[in-house]
């Protein structure tokens, strides 16, 4: 098998049978084309389940036909429970290398022959997207274990080379070799929303590199507000994100425990400025505080993870 061998695309989708029609469209475009897709329906009550089998009729046609496979889940687990439903069965189904991606994005046309001069040196790869209105989308991050948060990069991250190494993972966009996977284990299905990637790309840097490339592969569809900050873009979230993004900061903490890189101060720290940022988040992008008690509730919801002395991270992978 070669090292380009067994690309597969793992899709999460929740009740978004529109965007979902554009992605898998766009898929269908994509030259070469993968080996396979899997999508993730995490119980969607929509049209989702119709419109991937319409793509399955219709990428069983291609010149070269592209099996879809439709992981139907029996309840919501979230986009963090949907990947890691996604890379365990593509990796049953024998992938080496998993795109995965949110249902609000397209692909551009030529993206896996982008990602190729990385595929032979790097099992961690994160391209660039633009967003809904051409731009390039702000993703420039490298994750702080003593404050517990990644923070943005300041500047053009390629003015001297295609390449910026990072430490933090972005489930809209991220490829993955299966050897990367076995090393940390699946994306963990306790954080639900938020946090996840980051963490999942934090995790794989500890054992291999992570590398931000200068290649365009995605577009965002789905149009969101945000205000520029100048060093970064705050986008508008919603109740759940808001829940979850405090909440999973006891998640944050179990892992850096694990692997012996909690610093209590500096973590606390890293809490109070995550709950800022959604505040600032709240009032700059959103005009109001409606939602904050969402914060609130999230962080006394991370209290007993934070307590548990018997948690453990997810388990590595036999190959």
């Amino acid at each position: 098998m070669g090292r380009r061998d067994r690309f597969f695309i793992v899709i999460t989708t929740f009740n978004r049978a529109g965007y979902l029609t554009e992605l898998l469209a766009s898929i269908g475009e994509l030259s070469p084309a993968p080996d396979g897709v899997i999508v993730v329906n995490n119980a969607s009550t929509d049209a989702t389940a119709d419109v991937i089998a319409g793509a399955a009729e219709r990428f069983a046609a291609l010149s070269k036909p592209v099996p879809v496979i439709h992981q139907e889940l029996p309840t919501n687990v979230g986009g963090s429970g949907g990947f890691s439903a996604g890379v365990e069965r593509a990796l049953a189904e024998g992938a080496q290398w998993m795109w995965l991606m949110d249902d609000d994005v397209t692909t551009l046309p030529d993206a896996i022959e982008s990602f190729g001069p990385w595929m032979d040196k790097y099992d961690a790869l994160v391209g660039r997207r633009y967003d809904a209105s051409g731009a390039p989308f702000f993703w420039q991050h490298n994750f702080s274990s003593f404050l517990g948060v990644f923070l943005p990069a300041r500047g053009d991250v390629f003015a001297h080379g295609n390449e910026f190494p990072t430490n933090v993972g972005c489930f809209e966009g991220m490829l993955v070799h299966a050897d990367a996977v076995a090393a940390v284990g699946l994306p963990d299905p306790r954080f639900f929303l938020t946090w996840d990637d980051a963490i999942y790309g934090w995790l794989i840097s500890l054992t291999r590199p992570v590398v931000y490339v200068n290649a365009f592969v995605l577009r965002k569809a789905r149009a969101q507000r945000s205000v520029d900050l100048g060093i970064r873009h705050l986008n508008d979230s919603s109740d759940l994100s808001r829940f979850y993004v405090m909440r999973n900061r006891g998640l944050v903490a179990g892992y850096l425990r694990a692997h012996g890189r909690f610093n209590r101060a500096g973590f606390a720290l890293g809490t109070a400025l995550t709950a800022g940022k959604e505040l600032l988040r709240l009032v700059a992008v959103e005009r109001t505080l409606r939602g904050s008690s969402k914060l609130w509730a999230g962080w006394r919801a991370s209290r007993p993870l934070l307590a548990d002395t018997d948690w453990k991270p997810m388990p590595a992978l036999e190959r």
